[in-house]
């Protein structure tokens, strides 16, 4: 991948840096921090969809039907059953699609605003693919690992958007957890490419496929160039994103995490309901 040689050795070198001074829950320092940053960069993961009813892999959620969900997020299970794996993406397809963006994910979107307005520079990068932040309004936002929103043809490689619920008719009434069929579907009857009809894939990275160099390459850019980072709603423990934050903080910037259970050694820690605390930390009102 394209990263920046500083990004690269930092990487290579995880580890070196001593913690920072940990400030629980201290609003009005943040707040200071946060006002006086030109440029803000965030990187969210599933704790923020959490309030929205979208579980994570590695919380209760991480089982469907019988199957651990992070075996199948792989290219090996969807060439080995393509049957099973868009099952499970149906129903995950369909649970993203029907959930409403939460209050966290509002704050941004405001907040997002607020900086456009006062020409600020503001970037979202986030592990989440339900599209979520899309759908609340935010715009400079990079989807680390994929979207679910869109598919990719594993014929011509065209990527393009695709919101059906089903996604095909074969697929109606598929992918329920709690009732268990047969993943017997033909090829033949699977989503199929609206170019070359070659069979479709969720554009999603999986468990063991490189991310995208372009999205990587503008994240790293914008934590080379933030004044302020905030980690939101995730345990940041794959990489390279659980190198983002330490990286940020050998450049000697500030970092804010807001999580239900913090485990990063920060600047900032607010815990709780990402809905609850960060619109507090962002000066964001929300009924």
């Amino acid at each position: 991948m394209a990263f920046t040689k500083t990004f690269k050795s930092f990487l290579i070198n995880l580890g070196i840096m001593a913690g920072p001074s940990l400030k629980i829950s201290d609003f009005a320092g943040f707040r200071k921090v946060l006002d006086s940053a030109t440029k803000i960069a965030v990187l969210t993961g599933a704790g923020v969809s959490a309030e929205s009813g979208i579980g994570t892999f590695r919380g209760p959620a991480g089982m469907w039907r019988t199957h651990n969900a992070m075996d199948l997020a792989t290219l090996k299970a969807f060439e080995a059953n393509p049957s099973l794996v868009w099952e499970f993406y149906e129903w995950r397809r369909s649970m993203a699609f029907n959930a409403r963006p939460n209050k966290a994910h509002l704050a941004l979107v405001e907040f997002e605003n607020k900086c456009i307005k006062e020409n600020r520079v503001f970037t979202l990068m986030t592990q989440n693919v339900d599209g979520l932040h899309i759908r609340a309004g935010s715009k400079n936002v990079f989807e680390i690992h994929g979207s679910l929103r869109k598919v990719k043809c594993t014929k011509c490689k065209l990527v393009y958007e695709n919101t059906d619920v089903p996604i095909c008719e074969a697929l109606r009434g598929r992918g329920d957890p709690e009732k268990a069929t047969t993943s017997d579907i033909p090829i033949s009857d699977l989503p199929k490419c609206k170019n070359c009809s070659g069979l479709l894939r969720p554009d999603i990275v999986w468990f063991g496929e490189i991310l995208d160099d372009n999205v990587l390459s503008k994240c790293v850019k914008a934590l080379e160039a933030c004044e302020l980072f905030l980690v939101v709603g995730t345990s940041a423990i794959v990489y390279p994103a659980a190198g983002f934050a330490p990286f940020v903080q050998d450049r000697g910037v500030p970092v804010a995490e807001f999580n239900t259970d913090p485990i990063s050694a920060v600047n900032f820690v607010f815990r709780g309901p990402c809905g609850t605390t960060l619109p507090e930390a962002l000066g964001i009102d929300k009924e």
